[in-house]
């Protein structure tokens, strides 16, 4: 009888543990708010050629609401059109935002059009977002909800590095130390990425970290350097030795890297070519790389392990430069208002938008990324180097003024201190 009894309790305890599981699985779940028999359009509005990642969402929304008919379309020349297309007869109910629209008299018809996402009465989990991620207006309002965010990193080959018995750095000290081994071992370029032009080049991905950092803690700096005031141009000085003493020592060659011919496509195929130890890119570049293997002869024959780590630009690590990628924002003057928040608020919760940022290859925009996100590196990254741009109030014109001065001194045509002169001028 007592052995009965064991049996019985130990069973009641284990139905017990899996009820409470399912229950706090259950509670996660989207639950429909709106009658599921529904039959309307739902439209999104966006700069993308293609927005698969997003389409995956809108077939498991069609799981709650099936006569709900969603698409997604792209806006030629986005920027210019975007507050026509709002404007129109056929506007769409969700549209890609920036942070660059906010305070920009160009956008305010567009910025008009933005419902204001912390509405209580919408119930939008917004906590699931990583809080640098998230910008509020003037009036505390929330305009723009990023479900895809970006950082500034390197591509890492791990089987060469495993090769040739060297450790991936995580100092700066480290970086220097590998990449003398890599060049002693018969390596041109133990670093490489786009240069031939400002756009997302090399030295603005080693630069803007840096120079952000520099402004971070210093509201007078920055103040200065979004006014684009010559004065700020001296806070571009760490940034841009670090470049230049990265040319120097040869951790990237400029010849090697100036063969490759845009920062996108190319920069991933010349990786995949497997004598890359480290290319240095943006996130948005690793988004198209596993497209990509398929495609590279080189790969496909010699396929090696991967990953995407912070530069690490000083002895405590790389930074994580906190970004959103994409944002949406709900256009409150659309048709079927009710039911496009009901689908952003089945988009906004951390299963669906981590499943989105996987399958597109960009960095999740919650608190927990996954396990197996290329990104998972950045995890790691300890709290004084991650920044928020937006949050912090850096403007799109200051990041040009790097841009264009880290990438003129990493090809030499200039002088540090000329284009710490030149401050507020680049265009």
């Amino acid at each position: 009888m007592k052995r009965l009894l064991y049996i019985f309790l130990s069973i009641s305890m284990i139905v017990l543990l899996i009820s409470c599981k399912n229950e706090k699985k259950n509670d996660e779940a989207f639950i429909p708010s709106l009658d599921t028999k529904t039959n309307c359009s739902i439209k999104v509005a966006g700069s993308y050629g293609n927005f698969e990642a997003l389409e995956a969402e809108f077939m498991k929304f069609n799981n709650y609401y099936p006569n709900v008919k969603l698409s997604y379309v792209k806006i030629d020349d986005y920027d210019n059109n975007i507050s026509k297309v709002l404007d129109s007869n056929d506007k769409p109910n969700i549209f890609f935002s920036y942070p660059r629209m906010i305070g920009n008299d160009k956008f305010n018809s567009v910025i008009n059009h933005m419902e204001n996402i912390n509405d209580t009465a919408l119930k939008s989990n917004l906590d699931c977002i990583r809080p640098g991620l998230i910008n509020n207006d003037t009036n505390g309002k929330i305009l723009m909800i990023p479900v895809l965010s970006r950082t500034y990193g390197m591509l890492i080959n791990n089987d060469l590095f495993k090769k040739e018995n060297l450790d991936v750095p995580t100092t700066l000290t480290e970086l220097k130390n590998v990449s003398n081994s890599f060049i002693e071992k018969g390596f041109k370029s133990p670093m490489m990425g786009y240069t031939l032009s400002s756009s997302s080049s090399l030295m603005n991905t080693i630069a803007y970290p840096l120079f952000v950092a520099t402004l971070a803690n210093n509201k007078e700096a920055l103040a200065l350097a979004n006014d684009l005031n010559p004065s700020a141009g001296i806070y571009m000085n760490d940034a841009l030795k670090t470049v230049l003493d990265f040319l120097n020592n040869k951790l990237f060659d400029l010849e090697e890297c100036d063969k490759i011919s845009n920062n996108y496509e190319k920069v991933i195929f010349r990786f995949f070519e497997g004598d890359v130890p480290m290319m240095v890119c943006t996130a948005d570049t690793v988004s198209g790389t596993k497209k990509r293997e398929s495609q590279s002869e080189y790969f496909t024959k010699n396929p090696f392990a991967y990953s995407f780590i912070p530069i690490p630009l000083t002895e405590n690590g790389g930074y994580f430069i906190d970004s959103p990628s994409i944002e949406f924002s709900v256009n409150k003057d659309c048709n079927n208002l009710d039911m496009t928040n009901e689908f952003m608020r089945f988009l906004i919760t951390t299963k669906e938008l981590n499943d989105m940022a996987y399958a597109k290859g960009l960095v999740s925009p919650t608190k927990t990324m996954p396990e197996d996100s290329m990104f998972k590196a950045f995890t790691s990254v300890s709290q004084d180097k991650i920044i928020s741009p937006e949050v912090i109030g850096i403007k799109d014109p200051l990041t040009v003024q790097i841009r264009i001065a880290s990438h003129k001194v990493g090809r030499k045509e200039l002088t540090i201190d000329e284009a710490i002169l030149g401050y507020g001028s680049y265009k």
